[in-house]
């Protein structure tokens, strides 16, 4: 990450924080009413082959005891109504602005991995995790609804492994090396730009 990069991140995440500091408490107080406690869903990522961190969001499913791999159709009757709400405003992710804080992500860069499809695919996401993982990025931008839609058919947790290995792997990380090459503040912009653009869209 350039020093650039991260002026940026330090800025606009301080920034946010202070102006939407008042929207994360009306947030929290509102799922605490109709959700309950817990508020937060904290999750290990990589951002390297071998750096684990916590990835903080907003909880949007029912607890289980049990939880691993990505989510698909198998877990779609857990999404509460309030957590689909905020997932179609991405106001889930609203935490990250603590890891952006701590270094661990970036805005702009490849989704951080779960540790099972790195350690599976070592040598490619020693590649894309050249890059500083992000909130969003290409590969969110370009490729969410068509995973999403690929994910959404697939009724057990094997299935919903099976389909993101063979499909979404590989093609979210051919477009992560496409912003790798290309990443510049001004592309980071775009996509920061794009990213709320589509996001007004689906309201």
């Amino acid at each position: 990450m350039t020093w650039r990069k991260r002026l940026f991140d330090l800025f606009f995440a301080t920034l946010l924080i202070l102006l939407l500091g008042p929207v994360l408490l009306l947030l929290l107080g509102w799922l605490l009413w109709k959700e309950g406690r817990p508020l937060f869903y904290v999750a290990e990522r990589m951002k390297g082959v071998d750096q684990p961190f916590s990835l903080w969001k907003l909880r949007t499913m029912n607890v289980v005891d049990t939880d691993a791999g990505v989510s698909g159709g198998d877990k779609s009757a857990r999404i509460t109504r309030t957590g689909a709400w905020l997932r179609s405003k991405r106001l889930d992710e609203f935490p990250q602005l603590w890891n952006i804080l701590k270094g661990d992500i970036s805005f702009v860069g490849p989704r951080p991995p779960l540790r099972q499809y790195v350690e599976a695919n070592p040598e490619l996401y020693a590649e894309v995790l050249k890059s500083r993982p992000g909130v969003t990025g290409l590969a969110s931008i370009t490729y969410h609804k068509h995973e999403a839609a690929l994910l959404a058919r697939c009724r057990t947790p094997e299935e919903t492994h099976a389909v993101y290995s063979r499909l979404c792997v590989p093609m979210k990380a051919r477009l992560d090396l496409i912003y790798q090459r290309r990443q510049s503040m001004c592309f980071d912009f775009d996509l920061v730009f794009q990213t709320i653009g589509n996001i007004f869209r689906r309201g």
